[in-house]
């Protein structure tokens, strides 16, 4: 939840009308006092009441200056969609926010690294240390400057507001993807900013066919997948459909981490509950597809994902609990391949070839 709640603050509604009366006048001050008085009501506010903030409190995020409080009150409106507020009518300007930060964190760092020749490595995302001599090194305007100092240290801060929407709307996260996803990775691989969340929310495959061959017995299968969060998640359906299904040997994942990977409803804090690797996961050229990562770190071939089952190296185990708490898995096993087609397929992969099933 991105805020806690709070007793005695002053009604939402009345809160977020001054709000915008104090934006549209351009009256700073105004605009301040009803900021924090809207900050203050969104913790004792009721459920419906926020619903409707959420959109006129996403509306604003454009008129508030890039060198203002815009995450917080992005934070505000995601506040919002957490208690039921549509995350599309809330979107465009959360990531619109987003997208600016990071282009904005992404030119800091450039100027940063060719100030003087210097060859020291990039600061902390840390608002504290911005000062005078921070802000020069950046070079242009101050005011330039700051802006880009702040996305810089505070882009982080858009990632509750952003997952908020992606966690709720698979639509959101399919419009929105291919703008942000690229920006989101090339700053996180500075490693200066922990973005995993934000990267991952926006990866997430919905409603997507996958083409996965058994090595050990020859055989194939087309399975479309959704909403899965991680590859471990992804791991245990698959040994579902595919092991539970008795399509391939091996042991089936239990009934509580499918559960646990499955359920509509949000998961409410950690379990126990251990999940244990029934394969090993390899690219078609066979290099390995760590559990760790994604759906979407599976190779196109032909215009489909294609992944290869082999046999466990070792015996892996982790805990069962998905990645995104909100974001149910499937895994549907649409057709077994025929015989031809497993072999037209192992083809492409660099075994060449699958071991044929024993009659």
């Amino acid at each position: 939840m991105i805020f806690k709640r709070k007793q005695g603050a002053a009604g939402l509604d009345a809160a977020v009308s001054e709000l915008e009366q104090g934006v549209a006048a351009r009256d700073g001050a105004r605009t301040e006092r009803a900021f924090t008085a809207t900050i203050n009501a969104l913790q004792t506010a009721k459920d419906d009441e926020r619903v409707l903030a959420g959109p006129r409190l996403a509306a604003l995020i454009p008129a508030f200056p890039p060198t203002g409080p815009r995450p917080l009150l992005a934070m505000a409106a995601g506040f919002c969609v957490e208690s039921g507020a549509d995350p599309a009518a809330c979107a465009d300007p959360i990531f619109s926010g987003v997208r600016q930060d990071l282009v904005d964190a992404m030119e800091f760092a450039r100027r940063w690294t060719a100030a003087d020749g210097a060859e020291d490595e990039l600061p902390e995302p840390d608002k504290e240390i911005v000062d005078d001599a921070f802000l020069a090194r950046l070079g242009g305007d101050e005011y330039e400057a700051t802006r880009l100092a702040l996305a810089w240290c505070s882009v982080e801060e858009w990632q509750p507001p952003a997952l908020a929407v992606l966690c709720r709307s698979a639509e959101m996260r399919r419009r929105y993807a291919s703008v942000i996803l690229p920006a989101c990775r090339e700053l996180a691989a500075l490693e200066r900013h922990d973005l995993k969340c934000l990267a991952y929310a926006l990866a997430v495959l919905d409603d997507e066919p996958l083409v996965v061959l058994h090595r050990p017995t020859g055989t194939g299968f087309e399975v479309r997948i959704g909403g899965i969060g991680d590859n471990f998640q992804l791991h245990t359906l698959l040994a579902h459909v595919l092991v539970g299904g008795g399509h391939v040997p091996g042991t089936a994942p239990s009934a509580e981490s499918v559960r646990l990977a499955t359920e509509p409803g949000p998961a409410r804090g950690r379990s126990e509950i251990v999940a244990t690797g029934a394969f090993e996961l390899l690219a078609p050229d066979g290099e390995r597809i760590w559990n760790e990562g994604l759906p979407d770190d599976i190779p196109v071939v032909e215009g489909r994902r294609l992944l290869v089952l082999d046999e466990p190296v070792y015996q892996r185990t982790w805990n069962a609990d998905r990645f995104f708490p909100l974001l149910p898995g499937r895994a549907e096993l649409t057709r077994v391949l025929s015989a031809d087609d497993a072999r037209t397929w192992f083809a492409r992969t660099s075994s060449g070839a699958g071991t044929s099933r024993t009659s």
